[in-house]
């Protein structure tokens, strides 16, 4: 690769937003030595270390940060550029890179894309599933998709999902067992399946509401675990109470292998919701993806696909 700034500058790009040597190279398609090199001659040439480097890790100085943040969506849109100078009229090409939680995956990312893609079929999409907050602009995300308590109030949002609640479930073998809870602070005499957050690393504290009444539940059980579906799995197995998103569990629902407990004290959230930043300028490939994510959700929520809100009593 030659030896320019802006092959330097896509190449420390690479390396801040994959954290990684290693995968940088590979993603840019040259040795890591090559690239550790282009990078260590960009630093020498604005006189700044970019990164902080130790045998199992890559980070950034505050000087990588700026740089990252000031100068990524401009290149981003530059070699945007090159790839759409020859497409034919009407067609998008590109690639849309996002940051989605797991409880988006089947409710819509799944039915989303046959529908991106069969439109556009030369666009790629890198859809990275993480129940953490990310900083979509620091890591080089297009996009993310998030409960709508969980966006920055400066993004743009765009609803995918419409309103939908987290309810309390157990197993049939389980509620014979141990007898069903009545109100959220029976809870605290339960087994519950632990959450453990990826973002805090804490403990999350079961959420319920009933009016303009909330409880935050600190409950205790014999599992805890950051995984959805090891938590729903230990509750279909009769190990304790678990707290899932409605939508998820559908199939579990449905066949009988965990009820709904504690259904007047469902949690109401509004949605999910597709964001990005504001001030960004968006590439005809997000911009193809946000029309047919409008598209998507529009047709659920005409049909009344969405999942049914809680009755308020």
């Amino acid at each position: 690769m030659a030896s320019t700034p802006l092959n330097a500058l896509n190449a420390f790009l690479a390396v801040a937003r994959r954290k990684s040597f290693s995968a940088a190279a590979v993603e840019l398609s040259i040795s890591t030595s090559a690239l550790s090199q282009s990078v260590r001659q960009l630093e020498e040439r604005l006189g700044v270390a970019l990164l902080t480097r130790t045998s199992r890790s890559v980070a950034l100085t505050d000087a990588g940060r700026r740089l990252l943040e000031n100068a990524g969506p401009a290149v981003d849109q530059a070699l945007e550029a090159l790839k759409t100078a020859s497409v034919q009229p009407g067609e998008v090409t590109g690639r849309v890179r996002l940051s989605v939680p797991t409880i988006a995956v089947e409710s819509v990312i799944k039915p989303l894309l046959p529908k991106l893609l069969a439109r556009h079929p030369k666009l790629e999409v890198e859809a990275h599933v993480e129940d953490r907050f990310v900083d979509i602009v620091a890591e080089g995300y297009d996009a993310g998709i998030r409960l709508d308590e969980a966006v920055e109030r400066d993004m743009v949002q765009v609803r995918v999902y419409g309103a939908c609640r987290f309810v309390v479930v157990a197993s049939p073998a389980y509620l014979e067992r141990r007898g069903t809870p009545e109100t959220p602070k029976d809870l605290l005499a339960h087994d519950c399946i632990g959450i453990r957050s990826k973002t805090t690393g804490g403990i999350y504290q079961w959420e319920l509401e009933r009016g303009k009444q909330t409880w935050r539940i600190p409950v205790r059980g014999p599992v805890v675990t950051n995984d959805q579906t090891l938590m729903r799995g230990m509750a279909e197995a009769g190990l304790g109470l678990a707290y899932d998103f409605e939508s998820l569990i559908q199939q579990e629902l449905k066949r009988g292998s965990l009820r709904v407990v504690l259904e007047p004290f469902s949690a109401l959230v509004s949605g999910l919701f597709l964001y990005f930043p504001s001030r960004a300028q968006v590439s005809p490939a997000l911009r193809a993806f946000v029309d047919v994510a409008r598209e998507h959700a529009a047709e659920r929520l005409g049909s009344g696909a969405g999942p049914r809100p809680p009755r308020r009593r």
